[in-house]
């Protein structure tokens, strides 16, 4: 569909980067930094999800973003 053509590229590009950054920190050897990168990206994530939540669909929260959250949870808590 031409009109949103464009908006499915942007949010494709987006999720690959923040695909890449989630997939960079498991290839980082320093635990400490390994773990902030990934919460910089989780976080991310959180906050798009929450976004869209808010702006299109109250589903893209449980699927995007609640995810995110207990994951970084899970990393905060279980240090």
């Amino acid at each position: 569909f031409k009109p949103t053509k464009a908006l499915a590229a942007n949010q494709g590009l987006y999720n690959g980067f923040l695909s890449a950054g989630l997939l960079w920190s498991i290839l980082i050897s320093d635990v400490i930094w390994s773990k902030n990168i990934a919460l910089f990206f989780l976080i991310c994530v959180s906050v798009a999800g929450i976004y869209g939540a808010f702006s299109a669909s109250k589903k893209i929260f449980f699927v995007q973003a609640l995810p995110a959250i207990v994951t970084i949870l899970c990393l905060l808590l279980l240090d």
